[in-house]
């Protein structure tokens, strides 16, 4: 656990605001208190792709083993080249793995194949398409090569002893492919994040079942299910918990029990209901913020217990776009980092924008938009139309998320704004 609390954290911040709180100061305070899981398990790499590693691996071997061919041609001592053409005679064939173990001699040359091991002696390939060939003897297209061209130098990917891969990674098919290369047939990872969530409100229903007045379908559960799903968590889905106190404590407590964070929706605004906030604050020490963003103001953060165990609760808010706006700017990384991942922010690119935003300085704002290349060849992002935090099919139209920062104001046609795309995210 965290040898910080909450209250410490805050209390180092000499303008801090629950009411008024910055993006940037809530993200460090997540930041600070969050610890990643301990548990670590060892797995066959096939089914460690999307896993986070846990401890370095070191390469066991020399990539390449030996200096190799880069390319299809014929390999040759590279102090053998004279200014103009150059002839030499093909004395054997070298292939990937079977190696041409006879001695190369001056103007002499061996034809060798992509990956073949280089004989003895021998520094530089021309590729085929540089040579001409006439018996057993090839002449070289002058300037073609210099000594030591078209080489893979013993060691040159990896030397043996070195680390390969760092702990903190979130391993991808390259990296399979890489400790495949290795001959390593099972890695350490951190064993899986159990995340639970529920979504609260008494007008909410399941699907399947009828809408009466006033009733609304619950999409917030299907998004978090979503976007917990990329992020390779084990999700415990508690459905919809109904505004009683008795059942938002017990759905607490419970999902305190058998999970390492809990991500609930609504009941953290101004209007909910106070019993909410009570609960949260009774089990463990929370904080409840108005963030200076829109969309997406209120949330809760912080971590409660029961029965001995513990885990970091997120409260984000009702809207199904401030849900989601909320989940990739705070939850994400925070969830990542408990996962053991060396977690960087968001990159954000820089594009064009193709109209005026308006937008108040003081807050930041999060807008949907598509990023396109216009006729000139550059970038450029044009709005989905309505920003409203409720309107959850802006977010299918969208490709990108538009992060307009707290500092700014209204942003120009023409003007560079920054995004977050969302390929590879949601």
């Amino acid at each position: 656990m965290t040898n910080r609390s909450l209250s410490d954290i805050v209390s180092c911040l000499s303008d801090y605001d629950p009411d008024a709180l910055p993006v940037e100061q809530a993200q460090r305070i997540i930041r600070e208190f969050i610890t990643p899981v301990e548990a670590i398990e060892k797995i066959a790499i096939r089914s460690a792709l999307g896993r986070v590693l846990a401890q370095d691996i070191v390469s066991p071997i020399d990539v390449p083993a030996h200096d190799n061919s880069a390319m299809d041609g014929y390999a040759f001592r590279g102090a053998d080249l004279q200014p103009g053409e150059n002839a030499f005679r093909v004395i054997g064939t070298a292939y990937a793995g079977q190696a041409y173990t006879g001695a190369v001699g001056t103007g002499e040359c061996v034809q060798i194949m992509t990956g073949a091991v280089m004989p003895a002696g021998c520094d530089t390939v021309v590729p085929q398409e540089f040579i001409e060939t006439a018996g057993d003897r090839i002449s070289i297209v002058p300037g073609a090569v210099v000594q030591g061209d078209n080489r893979r130098l013993k060691g040159e990917d990896l030397c043996s002893g070195k680390i390969a891969l760092k702990q903190g990674a979130i391993l991808r098919p390259a990296h399979l492919g890489l400790l495949a290369s290795l001959g390593i047939a099972e890695v350490p990872v951190r064993r899986k994040l159990r995340v639970a969530f529920f979504s609260t409100g008494d007008e909410l229903r399941s699907l399947g079942e009828p809408l009466d007045q006033g009733s609304v379908y619950d999409s917030n559960r299907y998004t978090i299910y979503g976007m917990l799903t990329r992020l390779g968590c084990d999700i415990i889905d508690m459905g919809v918990v109904r505004d009683d106190p008795a059942l938002l404590e017990a759905a607490l407590k419970s999902a305190c029990e058998n999970a390492d964070a809990i991500i609930t929706s609504g009941g953290v605004s101004v209007g909910a209901a106070d019993y909410t906030k009570q609960i949260m604050a009774r089990l463990g020490e929370m904080n409840f913020w108005k963030i200076g963003m829109r969309p997406g103001r209120p949330m809760a953060f912080g971590r409660i217990s029961s029965n001995g165990k513990s885990a970091f609760l997120f409260g984000l808010p009702g809207n199904p776009v401030a849900v989601m706006v909320t989940f990739y700017f705070f939850a994400r990384e925070a969830l990542l980092h408990m996962m053991g991942a060396a977690a960087a922010p968001l990159p954000l690119a820089r594009v064009k924008s193709l109209s005026p935003i308006r937008k108040k300085a003081g807050r930041t704002e999060y807008q949907r938009g598509v990023v396109s290349r216009g006729v000139d060849g550059e970038w450029q992002v044009e709005l989905t139309g309505s920003q409203g935090s409720g309107i959850l099919r802006s977010m299918t139209e969208a490709n990108c998320i538009v992060v307009l920062h707290d500092a700014s104001g209204n942003v120009a046609a023409g003007d560079s704004v920054e995004v977050v795309m969302f390929e590879g995210l949601v």
